[in-house]
Protein backbone atom coordinates (compact mmCIF):
# COMPACT_ATOMS: atom_id res chain seq x y z
CA UNK A 1 0.00 0.00 0.00
CA UNK A 2 2.86 2.39 0.66
CA UNK A 3 4.59 1.51 -2.38
CA UNK A 4 1.28 2.73 -4.59
CA UNK A 5 0.92 6.06 -2.52
CA UNK A 6 4.63 7.16 -2.70
CA UNK A 7 5.21 6.06 -6.24
CA UNK A 8 2.43 6.42 -8.11
CA UNK A 9 2.30 9.95 -9.96
CA UNK A 10 -0.23 12.00 -7.69
CA UNK A 11 -0.17 15.61 -7.73
CA UNK A 12 -1.57 18.53 -5.46
CA UNK A 13 -5.77 18.45 -6.03
CA UNK A 14 -6.43 14.34 -7.26
CA UNK A 15 -7.97 12.47 -5.08
CA UNK A 16 -8.05 9.14 -3.86
CA UNK A 17 -11.39 7.77 -3.07
CA UNK A 18 -10.80 5.02 -0.41
CA UNK A 19 -14.15 3.32 0.76
CA UNK A 20 -15.11 4.22 4.42
CA UNK A 21 -14.53 1.01 6.65
CA UNK A 22 -11.92 -0.60 4.96
CA UNK A 23 -8.64 -2.13 7.02
CA UNK A 24 -6.42 0.33 8.57
CA UNK A 25 -3.63 -0.82 6.32
CA UNK A 26 -6.08 0.47 2.99
CA UNK A 27 -5.83 3.75 5.30
CA UNK A 28 -3.54 5.13 6.37
CA UNK A 29 -0.79 5.25 3.78
CA UNK A 30 -3.49 7.38 2.02
CA UNK A 31 -4.07 9.77 4.75
CA UNK A 32 -0.35 10.48 4.95
CA UNK A 33 -0.24 12.11 1.46
CA UNK A 34 -2.75 15.03 2.72
CA UNK A 35 0.40 16.74 3.63
CA UNK A 36 0.94 16.97 -0.40
CA UNK A 37 -2.24 18.39 -0.78
CA UNK A 38 -4.07 15.32 -2.24
CA UNK A 39 -7.64 14.70 -1.34
CA UNK A 40 -8.48 11.53 0.77
CA UNK A 41 -12.03 10.96 0.55
CA UNK A 42 -13.61 8.59 2.34
CA UNK A 43 -16.38 7.10 0.19
CA UNK A 44 -19.58 6.33 2.00
CA UNK A 45 -20.94 2.81 2.54
CA UNK A 46 -24.14 0.97 2.04
CA UNK A 47 -26.63 0.30 5.41
CA UNK A 48 -25.74 -3.09 5.33
CA UNK A 49 -21.73 -1.60 5.85
CA UNK A 50 -20.35 -2.66 2.26
CA UNK A 51 -18.84 -0.77 -0.08
CA UNK A 52 -21.16 1.15 -1.88
CA UNK A 53 -20.13 0.30 -5.60
CA UNK A 54 -22.63 2.35 -7.42
CA UNK A 55 -21.50 5.71 -5.72
CA UNK A 56 -18.08 4.77 -6.03
CA UNK A 57 -18.99 4.39 -9.82
CA UNK A 58 -20.70 7.36 -10.23
CA UNK A 59 -17.18 9.17 -8.41
CA UNK A 60 -15.01 7.63 -11.11
CA UNK A 61 -16.83 9.65 -13.83
CA UNK A 62 -14.67 12.86 -12.08
CA UNK A 63 -11.37 13.16 -13.81
CA UNK A 64 -9.73 14.65 -10.59
CA UNK A 65 -10.30 10.92 -8.99
CA UNK A 66 -6.52 9.46 -9.29
CA UNK A 67 -6.98 6.15 -7.49
CA UNK A 68 -9.39 4.10 -6.30
CA UNK A 69 -7.90 2.06 -3.11
CA UNK A 70 -10.25 -1.31 -2.24
CA UNK A 71 -10.50 -4.48 -0.68
CA UNK A 72 -10.84 -7.47 -2.54
CA UNK A 73 -12.64 -8.40 0.32
CA UNK A 74 -13.85 -6.71 3.36
CA UNK A 75 -12.18 -7.87 6.68
CA UNK A 76 -15.43 -7.00 9.07
CA UNK A 77 -18.02 -8.69 7.07
CA UNK A 78 -16.67 -10.67 3.93
CA UNK A 79 -17.99 -8.13 0.70
CA UNK A 80 -16.27 -9.10 -2.42
CA UNK A 81 -16.06 -6.21 -4.41
CA UNK A 82 -16.79 -6.62 -8.29
CA UNK A 83 -12.95 -5.50 -9.03
CA UNK A 84 -13.90 -6.46 -12.92
CA UNK A 85 -16.33 -3.59 -13.09
CA UNK A 86 -15.02 -1.19 -10.80
CA UNK A 87 -11.62 -2.07 -12.62
CA UNK A 88 -13.31 -0.90 -16.08
CA UNK A 89 -14.65 2.23 -14.86
CA UNK A 90 -11.14 3.06 -13.30
CA UNK A 91 -9.34 2.30 -16.74
CA UNK A 92 -12.04 4.33 -18.46
CA UNK A 93 -11.32 7.65 -16.43
CA UNK A 94 -7.34 7.03 -16.14
CA UNK A 95 -7.86 6.03 -12.61
CA UNK A 96 -5.34 3.57 -10.65
CA UNK A 97 -7.35 0.58 -8.95
CA UNK A 98 -5.16 -0.49 -5.94
CA UNK A 99 -5.96 -3.20 -4.30
CA UNK A 100 -5.39 -5.18 -0.81
CA UNK A 101 -5.97 -8.57 -1.41
CA UNK A 102 -5.56 -10.61 1.92
CA UNK A 103 -8.87 -11.61 2.73
CA UNK A 104 -9.47 -12.49 -0.64
CA UNK A 105 -6.48 -14.08 -2.57
CA UNK A 106 -6.92 -18.31 -1.65
CA UNK A 107 -10.62 -18.25 -0.86
CA UNK A 108 -12.32 -16.55 -4.15
CA UNK A 109 -10.65 -16.64 -7.67
CA UNK A 110 -9.78 -13.36 -8.84
CA UNK A 111 -7.31 -13.73 -12.81
CA UNK A 112 -5.76 -10.82 -13.02
CA UNK A 113 -5.63 -11.40 -16.70
CA UNK A 114 -8.91 -10.74 -17.20
CA UNK A 115 -9.39 -7.76 -14.29
CA UNK A 116 -7.46 -4.51 -14.53
CA UNK A 117 -5.80 -4.22 -11.35
CA UNK A 118 -2.95 -1.81 -11.37
CA UNK A 119 -1.07 -3.13 -7.72
CA UNK A 120 -2.47 -5.54 -5.56
CA UNK A 121 -0.66 -6.24 -2.40
CA UNK A 122 -1.01 -9.41 -0.21
CA UNK A 123 0.02 -11.27 2.95
CA UNK A 124 0.29 -14.59 3.13
CA UNK A 125 -0.47 -15.50 6.95
CA UNK A 126 -4.17 -15.52 6.22
CA UNK A 127 -6.31 -17.40 3.41
CA UNK A 128 -2.94 -18.24 1.42
CA UNK A 129 -2.00 -20.41 5.51
CA UNK A 130 1.53 -19.22 4.63
CA UNK A 131 3.90 -18.04 7.81
CA UNK A 132 3.94 -14.53 9.36
CA UNK A 133 5.89 -12.38 7.05
CA UNK A 134 5.50 -13.86 3.66
CA UNK A 135 3.02 -12.01 0.94
CA UNK A 136 3.81 -10.66 -2.22
CA UNK A 137 2.89 -7.27 -4.36
CA UNK A 138 1.36 -7.29 -7.95
CA UNK A 139 2.37 -3.93 -10.16
CA UNK A 140 0.80 -4.48 -13.69
CA UNK A 141 3.38 -4.99 -16.17
CA UNK A 142 3.61 -2.24 -18.61
CA UNK A 143 3.41 0.30 -15.12
CA UNK A 144 6.37 -1.07 -13.83
CA UNK A 145 8.80 1.08 -15.60
CA UNK A 146 6.68 4.17 -15.02
CA UNK A 147 6.67 4.19 -11.03
CA UNK A 148 9.98 4.46 -9.01
CA UNK A 149 10.08 3.57 -5.70
CA UNK A 150 10.41 6.62 -2.88
CA UNK A 151 11.84 4.09 -0.50
CA UNK A 152 14.17 1.40 -1.52
CA UNK A 153 16.00 -1.45 -0.73
CA UNK A 154 19.76 -2.24 -1.92
CA UNK A 155 18.58 -5.12 -4.10
CA UNK A 156 16.29 -2.98 -6.24
CA UNK A 157 19.23 -2.19 -8.70
CA UNK A 158 21.18 -3.89 -11.04
CA UNK A 159 24.75 -2.74 -9.70
CA UNK A 160 23.53 -5.69 -7.16
CA UNK A 161 23.41 -8.26 -9.41
CA UNK A 162 26.91 -8.86 -9.21
CA UNK A 163 28.18 -9.11 -5.44
CA UNK A 164 31.80 -9.30 -5.90
CA UNK A 165 30.98 -5.72 -7.67
CA UNK A 166 29.24 -3.78 -4.89
CA UNK A 167 30.75 -1.09 -4.49
CA UNK A 168 30.48 0.49 -8.16
CA UNK A 169 27.32 1.25 -7.41
CA UNK A 170 24.66 1.02 -10.73
CA UNK A 171 21.94 3.58 -9.65
CA UNK A 172 19.43 1.68 -11.87
CA UNK A 173 16.60 -0.07 -10.91
CA UNK A 174 15.96 -3.02 -12.29
CA UNK A 175 13.68 -3.30 -15.01
CA UNK A 176 11.55 -5.78 -13.38
CA UNK A 177 9.00 -5.93 -10.17
CA UNK A 178 12.23 -6.36 -8.29
CA UNK A 179 12.50 -2.28 -8.22
CA UNK A 180 9.97 -2.64 -5.33
CA UNK A 181 11.85 -4.74 -2.62
CA UNK A 182 12.58 -3.51 0.18
CA UNK A 183 14.15 -5.76 2.10
CA UNK A 184 16.83 -9.33 2.08
CA UNK A 185 13.45 -11.38 1.40
CA UNK A 186 13.21 -13.86 4.28
CA UNK A 187 13.70 -16.86 2.23
CA UNK A 188 12.31 -19.44 5.35
CA UNK A 189 9.18 -17.67 5.40
CA UNK A 190 9.05 -18.09 1.08
CA UNK A 191 10.24 -21.67 1.47
CA UNK A 192 6.64 -22.55 3.44
CA UNK A 193 4.33 -19.99 1.55
CA UNK A 194 5.52 -22.08 -1.67
CA UNK A 195 4.83 -25.68 -0.02
CA UNK A 196 0.99 -24.22 1.14
CA UNK A 197 0.73 -22.52 -2.32
CA UNK A 198 1.26 -25.95 -4.00
CA UNK A 199 -0.84 -27.52 -1.81
CA UNK A 200 -4.05 -25.03 -2.40
CA UNK A 201 -3.15 -25.34 -6.32
CA UNK A 202 -3.41 -28.90 -5.89
CA UNK A 203 -7.06 -28.21 -4.21
CA UNK A 204 -7.73 -25.73 -6.50
CA UNK A 205 -9.49 -22.28 -5.67
CA UNK A 206 -12.55 -22.82 -7.47
CA UNK A 207 -12.95 -25.70 -5.28
CA UNK A 208 -11.78 -23.96 -2.12
CA UNK A 209 -14.56 -21.31 -2.77
CA UNK A 210 -17.01 -23.82 -3.25
CA UNK A 211 -16.41 -26.12 -0.12
CA UNK A 212 -16.10 -22.69 2.28
CA UNK A 213 -19.46 -21.09 1.09
CA UNK A 214 -21.21 -24.14 1.55
CA UNK A 215 -19.78 -24.27 5.01
CA UNK A 216 -21.86 -21.37 5.41
CA UNK A 217 -25.39 -23.27 5.35
CA UNK A 218 -25.80 -24.22 8.62
CA UNK A 219 -24.97 -20.50 10.19
CA UNK A 220 -27.01 -19.14 7.79
CA UNK A 221 -29.98 -21.08 7.96
CA UNK A 222 -30.05 -20.64 12.45
CA UNK A 223 -29.90 -17.03 11.59
CA UNK A 224 -32.50 -17.21 9.19
CA UNK A 225 -34.55 -19.33 11.56
CA UNK A 226 -33.78 -17.07 15.15
CA UNK A 227 -33.90 -13.37 13.05
CA UNK A 228 -30.09 -12.90 13.49
CA UNK A 229 -28.60 -10.60 11.36
CA UNK A 230 -26.29 -11.63 9.16
CA UNK A 231 -23.53 -9.15 7.87
CA UNK A 232 -22.64 -10.64 5.42
CA UNK A 233 -23.66 -11.16 1.65
CA UNK A 234 -25.09 -13.98 0.76
CA UNK A 235 -25.84 -14.32 -2.63
CA UNK A 236 -22.95 -15.21 -4.93
CA UNK A 237 -22.18 -11.83 -6.68
CA UNK A 238 -20.43 -10.10 -3.50
CA UNK A 239 -20.28 -13.30 -1.29
CA UNK A 240 -16.67 -14.62 -0.10
CA UNK A 241 -15.24 -17.06 2.47
CA UNK A 242 -15.57 -14.97 5.49
CA UNK A 243 -19.46 -15.06 7.09
CA UNK A 244 -20.66 -12.60 10.10
CA UNK A 245 -23.51 -12.91 11.71
CA UNK A 246 -24.33 -10.32 14.44
CA UNK A 247 -26.27 -12.09 17.73
CA UNK A 248 -28.19 -9.89 19.99
CA UNK A 249 -24.95 -9.99 22.26
CA UNK A 250 -21.74 -10.34 20.35
CA UNK A 251 -18.76 -9.43 22.93
CA UNK A 252 -21.18 -12.25 24.99
CA UNK A 253 -21.31 -15.09 21.90
CA UNK A 254 -17.65 -14.29 21.20
CA UNK A 255 -16.29 -15.27 24.37
CA UNK A 256 -18.78 -18.39 24.69
CA UNK A 257 -17.61 -19.37 21.64
CA UNK A 258 -13.78 -18.91 22.61
CA UNK A 259 -14.64 -21.04 25.40
CA UNK A 260 -15.95 -23.93 23.17
CA UNK A 261 -12.74 -23.52 21.17
CA UNK A 262 -14.04 -22.15 18.31
CA UNK A 263 -11.72 -19.93 16.21
CA UNK A 264 -13.65 -16.85 15.53
CA UNK A 265 -13.02 -12.82 15.63
CA UNK A 266 -15.38 -10.35 16.85
CA UNK A 267 -15.02 -7.36 14.22
CA UNK A 268 -17.60 -4.51 13.79
CA UNK A 269 -20.07 -5.99 16.42
CA UNK A 270 -20.31 -9.15 14.37
CA UNK A 271 -18.96 -12.40 14.89
CA UNK A 272 -16.76 -13.13 11.85
CA UNK A 273 -16.53 -17.22 10.99
CA UNK A 274 -13.57 -18.05 8.67
CA UNK A 275 -14.02 -21.67 7.71
CA UNK A 276 -11.15 -22.92 4.79
CA UNK A 277 -11.34 -25.73 2.65
CA UNK A 278 -10.00 -28.25 6.27
CA UNK A 279 -12.79 -27.16 7.74
CA UNK A 280 -16.39 -29.07 7.86
CA UNK A 281 -19.79 -28.82 7.81
CA UNK A 282 -20.08 -29.96 11.43
CA UNK A 283 -18.00 -27.57 12.72
CA UNK A 284 -20.01 -24.87 11.91
CA UNK A 285 -23.34 -26.93 13.51
CA UNK A 286 -21.30 -26.78 16.56
CA UNK A 287 -21.46 -22.91 16.22
CA UNK A 288 -25.05 -22.80 16.09
CA UNK A 289 -25.58 -24.90 19.34
CA UNK A 290 -23.27 -22.60 21.08
CA UNK A 291 -24.78 -19.35 19.76
CA UNK A 292 -28.47 -21.20 20.33
CA UNK A 293 -27.56 -21.71 23.76
CA UNK A 294 -27.46 -17.75 24.22
CA UNK A 295 -30.84 -16.97 23.42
Amino acid sequence: MNLAARALPLERGDVVLVSDKEFPANVYPWLLLRDQGITVEMTRCTAQGWPDEEHLLERLRDPRVRVLAVSFVQFSNGYRADLKRLGAACRANGTYLVVDGIQGIGNSVLDLRETPVDILACGGQKWLLSPWGSGFVYVRKELVSQLEPAITGWMAFEGTDDFSRLTEYNPTFRSDARRFEMITLPYQDFFGMTASLQLLLEVGVREIAEVTRSAHEPIVKWAQAHGVRIASPTENGHRSAILCVAPPKPVEAYHALKRARVVCSLREGSIRLSPHCYNTVEEMEKVTEVLEDLL
